[in-house]
């Protein structure tokens, strides 16, 4: 079932997402007075076109305030991995998609969860993706950068917005107290898979990932892109960084992608 966006369809109940939101949002504000930069690069493109959110994994209360910096307007539909959705006899399950997220099955093309999100993304609807499959410095599994973010949206030709969940790594630490430090959501710019068709074309998707997850890494660092160690973060995966300073990716704002998912939306009218 849709949630936003604009399908005419029956959509998701509101009531559970909004007491959610009103129970779990005045809690992570209390507790970790959170606020949100650069939130106008997400409203932009509200009911105007699907957009893929990114964000870099430290902590799960990531899933969380990527949720909690859409609402009240915006949903972000989470994409999490399947054995997740089992987890208290499938009550977790019942909750997260009651909230819009969805599951898919970890390292497999998974094609009945990539096929729901690019129809909710040509729905107008916002998708969530964690592309590191995995938290960082957390549990037995490396992060890695999967490319899926990527195929996404252009299967659902929508374009990826970066973000990060700054600080929410800091709450729990092996060996330490439960803390409560202050956290910033903060969006960057969006960015359009067009803009990598420069690559070989079975690069393309693992190029524009890169280059998203930097994007990421340089909001939670607040440091240039450039100076984000794509390396030392990703040492199994192609560095990109010689070929985007080669062929800079142009800038966007998200009031210019808006205007050109407009006129592509005039012309097919027209036609």
């Amino acid at each position: 079932m849709p949630l936003g966006g604009v399908s005419d369809e029956k959509q998701i109940p509101h009531w559970f997402g909004n007491l959610a939101y009103a129970v779990v949002g005045g809690v992570c504000k209390v507790l970790f007075r959170y606020r949100v930069d650069g939130r106008e690069n997400l409203r932009t493109f509200h009911d105007e076109c699907g957009v893929v959110v990114v964000c870099n994994h430290t902590s799960f209360l990531d899933v969380a305030f990527i949720y909690l910096a859409a609402r009240a307007e915006q949903w972000v539909r989470l994409i999490g991995r399947e054995s997740l959705f089992d987890n208290a006899h499938g009550l977790v399950g019942q909750i997260l998609s009651r909230v819009g997220a969805f599951p898919i099955k970890r390292d497999s093309a998974d094609r009945v969860a990539i096929k729901r999100a690019a129809r909710m993304l040509k729905d107008r609807e916002l998708v969530g993706i964690l592309p590191e499959g995995t938290r960082r410095g957390k549990g037995t599994l490396a992060p890695k950068l999967h490319s899926g973010a990527a195929f996404i949206a252009r299967m659902g030709r929508a374009p990826i917005l970066p973000m990060t969940v700054r600080n929410a790594e800091y709450v729990k630490q092996k060996g330490q107290r439960i803390r409560f430090p202050k956290i910033t959501v903060e969006y960057g710019t969006p960015i359009l898979l067009e803009d990598f068709d420069f690559l070989p074309k079975d690069e393309r998707l693992d190029g524009c990932v890169w280059y998203a997850m930097r994007e990421c890494f340089a909001l939670s660092q607040r440091i240039p892109a450039a100076e984000v160690d794509m390396r030392a973060l990703f040492p199994d995966a192609k560095d990109y960084a010689q070929v985007f300073s080669d062929h800079p990716i142009p800038a966007h704002t998200s009031a210019e992608v808006v205007e050109r998912y407009r006129a592509t939306r005039t012309e097919k009218g027209a036609a």
